[in-house]
């Protein structure tokens, strides 16, 4: 069978590194509907199609191979994608939690909250995220609080929780995180402690949930999110005008079945201390 050389138009700067080391090579390692997790150089990196959600692992192509092609990816040509950073100032920690209160207010806007976004809504979240409600509020408490050990442990019952290759707890635990890293970024709190906390949350993840979520996870926990969660983090800190806040929000909750949900009411509840 003939190789197809397959062209990629976008490439987060992750899977660009891990395609470089490969020489192109990549083997897949989970079908989905459009797309698909492949390993390249020993890295979970992901294929889809040109108008998909950017990610540090994220390769975008016009083309994407049948599942049943031998193929190799080129991306000679392709645009590398990084996070943007955000414009921090003496008024962003303030700024973000204020967003985030206005965001939380305005939740419906967004649409009908799935998985953990149910919280938003001051809903229980559907079987079996209904047992964790008490985890997940105490870990947004902890993340709000700066304190480090209690995330941790708040986190270990969040792990793996949830059906599909990306668990619900999973990214809520990251997207929390992701928070109160954006959080420490602006100043607000002290990191000491979150090191030790995320080493331990990434270690139990590699224990309890798919390999694709560890991988996935342990980019929140290091502030390596989709283009959508860095867009709304940014949109907060520089004090954006709230349409583009409810934008890129709105952009984060189509990620995934609920992954996006999961994700945004990690983040609300990590910087508020509460979700909903």
């Amino acid at each position: 069978m003939d190789t197809v050389l397959v062209p990629v138009s976008e490439i987060g700067w992750r899977a660009h590194a891990a395609i470089q080391r490969a020489g192109g090579r990549a083997r897949r390692l989970a079908a989905l509907s459009e797309s698909a997790y492949l390993t390249a150089a020993d890295e979970i990196v992901w294929l889809g199609r040109a108008d998909s959600t950017l990610h540090a692992r994220a390769m975008l192509t016009a083309a994407p191979p049948s599942e049943s092609a031998d193929f190799r990816l080129d991306a000679s040509g392709a645009r590398v994608w990084r996070p943007p950073e955000p414009i921090i100032t003496a008024d962003s920690p303030a700024a973000i939690v204020a967003g985030c209160r206005t965001l939380g207010d305005a939740v419906t806007a967004l649409g009908e909250p799935d998985g953990f976004g149910a919280l938003l809504a001051a809903r229980t979240p559907s079987f079996p995220l209904d047992r964790a409600v008490d985890a997940a509020r105490e870990l947004a408490r902890a993340c709000a609080a700066d304190d480090a050990r209690t995330a941790a442990a708040a986190a270990e019952p969040l792990i793996g929780l949830g059906p599909g290759l990306t668990p619900a707890g999973d990214d809520y635990v990251g997207a929390a995180f992701f928070a109160r890293a954006l959080l420490h970024r602006a100043g607000a709190g002290e990191p000491d402690g979150w090191d030790r906390a995320r080493a331990d949350v990434s270690a139990r993840a590699r224990e309890r949930t798919h390999p694709i979520s560890a991988a996935l996870l342990a980019d929140l926990l290091s502030g390596q999110a989709h283009a959508p969660l860095h867009e709304l983090a940014c949109a907060l800190a520089a004090q954006a005008p709230f349409p583009c806040v409810l934008a890129a929000a709105r952009r984060l909750t189509r990620i995934g079945h609920s992954s996006g949900w999961d994700m945004l009411a990690g983040f609300v509840g990590g910087v508020l201390g509460a979700c909903g």
